[in-house]
Order: structure tokens, then C-alpha cells, then sequence
């Protein structure tokens, strides 16, 4: 089962490797980041702000010297989702208001993924307040899907994703409250990993405007949101959730072949297309000619319509930060402490299900990457299998995982009409590196 591939340059891992071999040297793994920028952004638009001279220097200082055991990523060149702050480059978040708005530090995530060696080359495009699944702004232009440059990459880590499936850079770190991480993988054909919440630190990735709030320190683990790595392969998201965790993971080392799997391929709230249900039914049945037990119903699925309408709730409050609806609905705390509650309730009902379950497979999005457009996508229409329907119910899909605060891996699975089209492997809290591992096993099985 083939899937659309566009590069076949080397993953972070793999660069490491080279450079701790001396096939290769820091500086020279950075100029050859740069070269690809340069020839292939001119159609994309990814890499939106560019840190080449600071690269080349940090590459410099790293030429000659050995690796220390804490260091994978040693002279690994990649990018950061611009909502990250980087110390002397701008995070504007896509506004213009904010755009000489210049990072005095950098956010926890970027000193530990240079604390590992990797060297920034600059960051990668967004949406508006990452809040749309395409990646288009008034500061730095719209973002192309490699595969289609009519297309959109998906967002808010579009710009992520499009550069790592494109070859410029062999990894990049984006956040995800609404599918942020997953879609962009799923639209782009790379590996992405939303990581459980609270993992790893979102210090350093907060909106601009909160920079000027009284006594604000630059911290903000609000509800929801989470940050995660994309790359193009399942080893390199290992190494970059291990070097940015906050708390110490193990996996099981469970056996594919011993995990029971529970395919969700319909929800209440959301169709699915036949271009991204096929390639998904077609997965689950390799798996199943594997030997790997995969259900396809069960009891124990929660109240999906209640959860996504919880999901929405909340969202849309976190997203507001609580400032009033356009009908002019301010959320009260007693609504809050609500959907803290039924949020609970909801966790504790996966909680049960994964004690039958290992992973839960189910579609990142309800259809592959769509055709840009002017407007913000959840404010339009999507046709799925010739039906109009609102394009804010395909966020169902991202809350699955997101509402109950669940770790979450995208592998691809399969192309239709030279797209690609990706799985979400969901699993208990706190199981990330065994998501990752059961998206390795499931990638082998489907594509040797």
C-alpha cells in the first residue's frame, strides 16, 4: 500500500548518525537545510521566517566537536512553528499588529531541542491565532500543500508540515488544540505526534497579547492545548518527545500482534469521505491479515455527541480565553467547572475503554486537503461524498483525543488522487511513546 512521497533526504536521526560518523559536519548538514529552502519555498511558503547567519554560526561552533550522550539530534538543522518563541526572531501569531513583536528567550521546547544539539533555521507559517486548517496570514502569506499547490497543508502547523514532507527540513515542533498537528499531518503525508497533555511544557508559546499582561512570565499551560513533534518517520518523533518530556515516559513494549484495536471510522457528529475512510478500512484489514485483533464496535465508546459538543464548548472558551461569544454569551466559572466536570466523566469513560483496548484507530479529518480558500475553513461548507455540510463538525474528529487529554500519533496509511491520507493511533494518557511504537508496527505491516 503506497502513499505520495516527495522526499527521500534524510531524517534528523539519521543526520545525527552521518555527523557522529564524520560523513558529515554540522555547518555543511545546515547549508544543505538552506539550499533546499531556498530552491523549494519559493512555491510553498513554509519556512516564513528565516535565521540562516544565526544557523550557520550555531552549525560552526558545533564543527569539530563530540557529541555528548544527551545530544540525538547533534547538528540536526530543522524548523519551529512560528508561535514558538525563538529569542531575537518575531511571533506574531499572523497578525500584523504583532509582527515586531521579537522573543527575549526562547520557549522551554526550542532550549531543550537545542539543548539536544538540534540548530533552528527559522520558523514555519500558521493561521491567525493557529485557529484555522489552513496557514495563511496578512503577515507572511498562504502556505501550499507539497503534494497540490492549490491545496492547503492543513493548520495551524502547515507550515510544519509542508516543509518536513517537502524535504527542507527533516523535523519540526508544532501545538495542537483542534488537530493542529494531526490534520497538517494527514493533509501533508508525514509522521505527527499530539503529545498527552501536560507532557511537555508550553512555556514560551503563548498568543502576544499576553505579553503585556500584568505580571505575565510567559508561561501558559491553559486548557486543552498541547505541543508535539512532526517528522517524517516514527523513530525521529520518539527522540523528539524524549528530549522535550517534562516527566519520565516508559513503553510497554507490547507486541503488535498481541494488541486488540478498536476502529472508529464514524462519528454522530461527522462524516468521513470514502478518500479518507478507504485508505483507513483498508489499513485496519491489513492489520487484522496480520493477526492483529481489531474491533470495529463497542459498548464502551463514550457519548461521542456529548463529548464533542463539550469539546466545542471548551474549545471555544479556551480559544476566546473566555471573552464573550459572537452573540455576545459571556461563559460563567459555574459553565467552566461544568465541562471540567464532564471532562472528567469523559476521561474516566476511555480510561475503561482502554482497559479492554490498546490503541483506538480513527481519521485524523473528515476529508484529505481541500483547495485553499478565502475564507477561514470552520466558517465554510466541506462536500464530503457529494454532500455539503459544515466544516466545523470535522473538529470531531480532532476532540476525540484532544477532550479526554489522550496522546495521539498520524502515520500515513495510503493516497487517493495523489493525496495522501493518515490514521490517528490513539492510547491511554501518558502512553505516547507506545502510540508511536504501534504507529512504527502498523507503518511496517502497510508499507514494509
Amino acid at each position: 500500500m503506497a502513499y505520495p512521497r516527495l522526499t527521500d533526504k534524510a531524517g534528523a536521526l539519521e543526520t545525527a548518525a552521518a555527523i557522529r560518523a564524520g560523513e558529515l559536519s554540522p555547518r555543511e548538514a545546515v547549508g544543505h537545510a538552506i539550499a533546499r529552502i531556498e530552491k523549494l519555498d519559493a512555491r510553498i511558503d513554509a519556512v516564513v521566517v528565516c535565521d540562516f547567519d544565526r544557523a550557520r554560526d550555531a552549525a560552526s561552533a558545533l564543527d569539530g566537536q563530540v557529541p555528548r550522550e544527551d545530544q540525538p539530534l547533534f547538528g540536526v538543522p530543522m524548523t519551529i512553528k512560528e508561535s514558538f518563541d525563538v529569542e531575537g526572531l518575531p511571533s506574531s501569531w499572523g497578525h500584523q499588529r504583532y509582527a515586531g513583536n521579537i522573543a527575549s528567550r526562547d520557549a522551554e521546547v526550542v532550549r531543550r531541542l537545542k539543548r539536544a544539539g538540534a540548530i533552528v533555521l527559522g520558523k514555519t507559517n500558521i493561521p491567525p491565532d493557529l485557529s484555522d486548517w489552513q496557514s495563511n496570514n496578512p503577515v507572511y502569506g498562504r502556505t501550499s500543500n507539497p503534494h497540490d499547490p492549490a491545496r492547503s497543508p492543513g493548520g495551524s502547523s502547515g507550515g510544519a508540515a509542508a516543509a518536513v514532507a517537502s524535504g527542507m527540513v527533516a523535523c519540526d515542533f508544532g501545538s495542537d488544540i483542534g488537530g493542529s498537528i494531526r490534520v497538517p499531518a494527514h493533509f501533508c503525508g508525514v509522521w505527527g505526534h499530539k503529545s498527552s497533555f501536560g507532557l511537555i511544557s508550553l512555556r514560551g508559546h503563548h498568543h502576544p497579547a499576553l505579553s503585556t499582561s500584568p505580571g505575565f512570565a510567559g508561561a501558559h499551560d491553559g486548557a486543552l492545548g498541547v505541543v508535539g513533534p512532526l517528522a517524517r518517520n516514527p523513530e525521529d518523533l520518539e527522540a523528539l518527545i524524549r528530549v522535550t518530556t517534562e516527566r519520565p515516559l516508559a513503553a510497554r513494549g507490547k507486541p503488535l500482534s498481541e494488541c486488540r484495536m478498536l476502529l472508529l471510522a464514524d462519528h454522530p457528529a461527522s462524516a468521513v469521505d470514502a478518500s479518507v475512510r478507504e485508505p483507513i478500512e483498508a489499513a485496519a484489514a491489513a492489520l487484522e491479515q496480520a493477526g492483529v485483533a481489531v474491533d470495529r464496535s463497542s459498548e464502551l465508546v463514550p457519548d461521542l455527541a456529548r463529548q464533542h459538543s463539550d469539546y466545542m464548548k471548551m474549545l471555544n472558551i479556551a480559544m476566546a480565553r473566555g471573552a464573550p461569544a459572537p452573540g455576545g454569551k459571556r461563559a460563567s466559572a459555574s459553565d467552566w467547572f461544568a465541562l471540567l466536570d464532564s471532562q472528567a466523566v469523559n476521561a474516566a469513560a476511555w480510561a475503561a475503554l482502554f482497559e479492554r483496548y490498546d490503541f483506538v484507530l480513527a481519521p485524523p479529518a473528515p476529508t484529505l486537503a481541500f483547495e485553499h480558500r478565502d475564507e477561514a475553513y470552520f466558517k465554510g461548507a466541506q462536500t464530503i461524498d457529494g454532500t455539503s455540510r459544515r466544516a466545523a463538525d470535522g473538529l470531531a474528529w480532532a476532540g476525540l483525543a484532544t477532550f479526554p487529554n489522550l496522546p495521539a500519533t498520524v502515520l500515513p496509511v495510503g493516497e487517493s488522487g495523489g493525496l495522501p491520507c493518515g490514521m490517528q493511533v490513539i492510547g491511554p494518557a501518558w502512553s505516547d511513546l507506545d502510540c508511536i511504537a504501534a504507529a512504527r508496527g502498523i507503518g511496517q505491516i502497510l508499507h514494509g
